[in-house]
Formats: C-alpha cells, sequence, structure tokens
C-alpha cells in the first residue's frame, strides 16, 4: 500500500495539521491577492466573489492531498490544477494585454505568500518550531511547488531565502479595487452549502476574518489600509486562544468545515498509515507525538 506524500516526521505534517492553518490559509489569500496579475488571474477565472469560503475549501483540499494523500492522488490532483493553469489566461489591466495564467512568477508568488503564511500563522500562535525546523518546512516545500509546474531548485528553502524573495517581491505588490474587495469578501464571506447550517453564526465570522487580517505583515496591512491598526502583542494572544479552542475540537468534528472529497481523502490516509504500522489510535493528528510512529521510523 502506497504511503502518503509527507510522513508524520515531516515538519510539514506538523504544520499542516495545526489548527491554526484556518488562519494562515485566509491569511495567504490576502497576501497573495497584493499581486495585481496573480488577483486579476482569480477575479476573471473563477467564482471567487461570489464563494470564496469554497476556493480556501478547495485550496485546502490541494495541501491536504500534497500532505496527506498517496502519490498517486496528489500527482492526479496537481496534474489538475496545472492543466487548468495552462489553459487560462489573464487580462493585464496595465498594459490592456492577455497573459498566461501559468507564468512562473506567478506560480511561485501564489506558493510563498501561501507556505510562508502558513509558517508564520502557526509559529506565531504557539507552534513549537525551531529556526532549523523552520527551514526544514520550507524546504520540504519545494517539493510541493513542483506540483504546480515550479523547478524546486527555484523555490525559496529557508526562512532567509523567502525573506530575501519577499523582500524583493514588495516594489510589485499593491492593493488593487480587486484586492481590497478580496479582503473585504473574507471578512463577509458566502458559506458553501454543506456549511449553511451555520449561517445564523456568520457575523462571528468578523472577527477571524479581522485576524487574519491583522496576522499580516505590517507592509500589507499598510498598502490594504482596510482596518484600524491595533497592538500587534493582542493579535499574537488571539491567534493562540485561537489555536487552543480550535484545538479543543475532536478530529472527525472538525474536519465537517472539509469538503467530503478532503475527508474521502483523509480517511484514505489513516487505512495507508494504520497498514504501515503507525499508531492511529488518536487520529491523524495523534501522529504529532513520536511514540506513535512505527519502531523503526516510517516503514517501506
Amino acid at each position: 500500500m502506497q504511503a502518503t506524500v509527507q510522513p508524520p516526521e515531516s515538519v510539514t505534517w506538523r504544520v499542516h495539521i495545526d489548527r491554526a492553518m484556518w488562519v494562515g490559509g485566509v491569511r495567504g489569500l490576502m497576501l497573495q491577492a497584493l499581486h495585481p496579475m496573480a488577483m486579476w488571474g482569480v477575479w476573471q477565472n473563477s467564482n471567487f466573489q461570489d464563494d470564496p469560503f469554497g476556493r480556501l475549501q478547495r485550496t485546502s483540499d490541494f495541501v491536504g492531498v500534497g500532505t496527506y494523500g498517496s502519490p498517486e492522488e496528489a500527482e492526479e490532483a496537481a496534474a489538475r490544477v496545472r492543466a487548468i493553469h495552462r489553459s487560462l489566461r489573464i487580462l493585464n489591466h496595465d498594459t490592456g494585454k492577455k497573459e498566461r495564467l501559468d507564468q512562473p512568477e506567478l506560480l511561485l508568488w501564489v506558493h510563498c505568500a501561501e507556505v510562508y503564511s502558513y509558517l508564520q500563522v502557526v509559529r506565531r500562535a504557539g507552534l513549537p518550531l525551531t529556526n532549523a525546523m523552520a527551514d526544514r518546512y520550507l524546504d520540504e516545500q519545494r517539493h510541493s511547488a513542483t506540483f504546480v509546474g515550479l523547478h524546486a531548485e527555484d523555490v525559496p528553502g529557508s526562512v532567509a531565502e523567502m525573506e530575501a524573495y519577499m523582500a524583493e517581491m514588495r516594489p510589485r505588490l499593491r492593493a488593487t479595487e480587486e484586492a481590497a474587495a478580496t479582503v473585504r469578501f473574507l471578512m463577509w464571506p458566502a458559506l458553501p452549502e454543506n456549511l449553511r447550517f451555520l449561517s445564523p453564526g456568520k457575523p462571528g465570522w468578523f472577527p477571524f476574518g479581522a485576524l487574519c487580517y491583522y496576522s499580516l505583515p505590517g507592509w500589507a496591512r499598510q498598502m490594504y489600509g482596510v482596518l484600524p491598526e491595533v497592538p500587534q502583542p493582542a493579535v499574537t494572544a488571539a491567534l493562540r486562544s485561537f489555536r487552543i479552542a480550535m484545538s479543543s475540537i475532536p478530529e472527525r468534528l472538525h474536519e465537517h468545515a472539509f469538503a467530503k472529497s478532503t475527508r474521502d481523502m483523509l480517511d484514505r490516509s489513516r487505512e495507508r498509515l494504520a497498514a504501515e504500522g503507525y499508531d492511529m489510535s488518536h487520529g491523524l493528528r495523534g501522529l504529532r507525538d513520536p511514540r506513535r510512529w512505527p519502531p523503526s521510523g516510517r516503514l517501506g
């Protein structure tokens, strides 16, 4: 039976299984939106305006398959995404010309804004990671970048490399009208069908959306200027409280926030890991504990 793409021993597993990833995912979308071409690509080629939460679910599904899925599942999902990207074009409002969506520069920005958001948020929310582990996470994520057609050697593989890349990109970023609208959508999204039962509590989403916004780097918040500034220590405290609260939700109940295809994939992952000798008595999150790994580490 085929192993998962990323084993429980990986830093990727520790980061992606963490419940603070919900903030990291939305924060990543907000950061990605600051690249005009990337934002126009989403705006012109998806139903993001009507279903931003669905976009987050689809991103979660892709990240989940690349972490917990089998190599075959990951490659199938990657091939599907690459085919979609190849077929789409973007109208560049600055030049009036149409350009390919699968430009390496755009793919690299989307990847980096996403994975660095995950890493920065979960660390700030309280996930204990050493600097070496943070570097290892970004190095592991070079492999996930190949899923969308990038070359691993072209992708930042350490915190220092990622910081240098972000500094290089900042002059090319700006808050377009579409980007500002995206932030507003992410603070008050339309709920997908499987979460419509949460509609009465929808006003409670705004504090979450605001937390995602306030977790952005200062230069990104300055570009948007959507909300008044608040003390950053308060944001850190809120992230830690969010992580603690979300971590108290049982694994199976938490997974109802995912699309059915993602839930099914996670069930297959549990079966594969159990067959490999991992102790699944405490679910996928329980595998953060090395005592639940096979005696010799990952088998195979």
